[in-house]
């Protein structure tokens, strides 16, 4: 697609969070007029920088991905393929612009966790778990099985954890899988699969992504373990207390700096690949360029609208309402929230596309697109929920990811693939930005200021996919069995 199909694709996205916040700004959150062009600018940028950096990653990265993995296949070293794997998946993540937005949203409350460190850690998980992937592809171990073993040493983990590590581990499980991850995974896995040419290549060409999110919710537990210090709560700052260019041009060095490290390893890593695996024409090392050259000035955009507009003004916002005597209006707000951010990510219309495709029409388009919207926005009321009542996330990851791994039994595989792909798909930029900044200001207006029911809501949205998708497939088998035996009384055959 090109730029200008990128912008559309994300200006959708944005829009309707803007309608939100200016009704907000005349109902339960009156916000000043200043506070308000701020957002817009920051709304602005955002959609400038996403598009610009998308286009990048189409243009020279993602197809990096593809080739990479079709060549890995031909490797035939099994320990070099996985160590590969591992490096791509640190560098990938370290590179992933949800992932720096969750680390600075943990470290500005958290003083005790480092944002760099966090980072850092949530790479080791997914590039961990890619490298499992690419095993799990090559032996052809169930993907079932492989879910039921992790999440039960997850839940294990989390049991003994410190639990202010529970919302930021999962929530790093779901922030991971962002618009840079996503595409370059799911690529290496179709290159293998495509490569493989087994019998189950549609099968092995999805859960990739879902087993890489896995990885920074147990690294980030781990990391609970060692972390010393306690969590700093400063009150949140009101959108109005520095001028509107220097709330932009304040957070530039900073943002630059977070860029350039970011995407530094992943130029060298391209490099190494190019010297010892692909051996690319200079058309395709062109693009690549190009390509990393667009990624640049996307992220620097992206982050500088999101760091400068998007999270003082959203916490702001979510202080204002949660600070209401009856704040129970934060629920109905919530559910508001979590339909309009999966019906305008453009990465959820892509899978419903999928699934419309793999179904051979079963399943349409429309009835995802509703599925998914009714299921987020019950996990984003959900969380609001936990932000006015204050209760544990344990009562409500517990019983859902159980119910998602009890459903692996009865889905057919390749909707178990795609369920576990999909969450990352449904916690896209906006919720990584704008819900949680609007969770942090309620939590901290409602709560104690500690922020401590803020942090689960990525988590909530990034659950929700598991269990409606594989709802679908199981709904799909079911009817596919009703029509073979209704042909077979007939003596049709389907």
């Amino acid at each position: 697609m090109n730029l200008l199909g990128k912008f559309r694709e994300t200006g959708l996205s944005v829009f309707p969070i803007i309608l939100v916040v200016l009704f907000l700004k005349f109902t339960w959150a009156p916000i000043a007029w200043s506070g308000f062009l701020q957002f817009l600018l920051g709304g602005i940028l955002i959609v400038l920088g996403l598009s610009v950096f998308l286009h990048g990653t189409d243009l020279g990265i993602v197809p990096v991905g593809h080739n990479v993995g079709g060549r890995l296949v031909r490797v035939r070293r099994f320990p070099l393929i996985l160590l590969i794997g591992f490096v791509i998946g640190l560098l990938i993540t370290v590179a992933e612009p949800d992932v720096q937005v969750l680390a600075s949203q943990v470290s500005r409350v958290d003083g005790s966790i480092s944002g760099f460190w966090l980072v850092t850690v949530i790479g080791l998980g997914v590039g961990f778990f890619v490298a499992l992937g690419f095993a799990r592809t090559f032996l052809r171990v169930p993907y079932h099985f492989i879910l039921l073993f992790f999440y039960g040493i997850v839940f294990s983990l989390a049991a003994v954890s410190e639990y202010r590590f529970l919302g930021i581990a999962f929530d790093a499980g779901g922030a991971t899988t962002g618009p840079m991850t996503v595409p370059f995974i799911i690529a290496l896995g179709l290159g293998v699969a495509a490569v493989r040419k087994s019998g189950n290549q549609e099968q092995e060409s999805f859960g990739m992504v879902g087993m890489a999110s896995i990885g920074p919710i147990l690294a980030v537990l781990i990391l609970g373990f060692t972390a010393s210090g306690s969590p700093e709560a400063p009150p949140a700052a009101a959108p109005s207390s520095v001028g509107l260019s220097g709330s932009f041009t304040g957070v530039l060095p900073k943002v630059l700096l977070e860029v350039v490290r970011a995407l530094g390893p992943l130029a060298g890593m391209f490099l190494l690949f190019q010297l010892f695996l692909l051996r690319m024409s200079p058309r395709q090392i062109q693009r690549t360029v190009i390509g990393l050259v667009y990624a640049f000035v996307g992220l620097v955009l992206f982050l500088v609208g999101v760091n400068g507009g998007f999270l003082p003004v959203g916490s702001a916002l979510g202080a204002h309402v949660g600070g209401l005597p009856d704040n129970g209006i934060l629920i109905p707000i919530g559910l508001v929230l979590g339909a309009l951010v999966v019906l305008a990510e453009p990465a959820v219309w892509i899978l419903n596309q999928q699934i419309e495709e793999v179904s051979g029409g079963h399943i349409r388009k429309r009835f995802m697109l509703l599925s998914l919207s009714a299921g987020v926005a019950f996990a984003v009321g959900l969380a609001m929920l936990r932000v006015v009542t204050g209760v544990s996330l344990w009562w409500l990851l517990g019983p859902g990811y159980a119910l998602a791994l009890l459903m692996t039994f009865f889905c057919p595989p390749v909707f178990t693939a795609i369920a576990f792909d999909s969450g990352g798909v449904a916690s896209g930029p906006m919720a990584s930005t704008f819900i949680l900044s609007f969770a942090m200001g309620a939590s901290a207006a409602a709560g104690d200021g500690s922020f401590s029911t803020a942090f689960g809501v990525i988590a909530m949205i990034a659950m929700t996919p598991l269990i409606t998708i594989q709802g679908m497939g199981m709904l799909l088998t079911y009817k596919l069995k009703r029509a073979r035996k209704a042909g077979a009384n007939t003596g049709v055959d389907p």
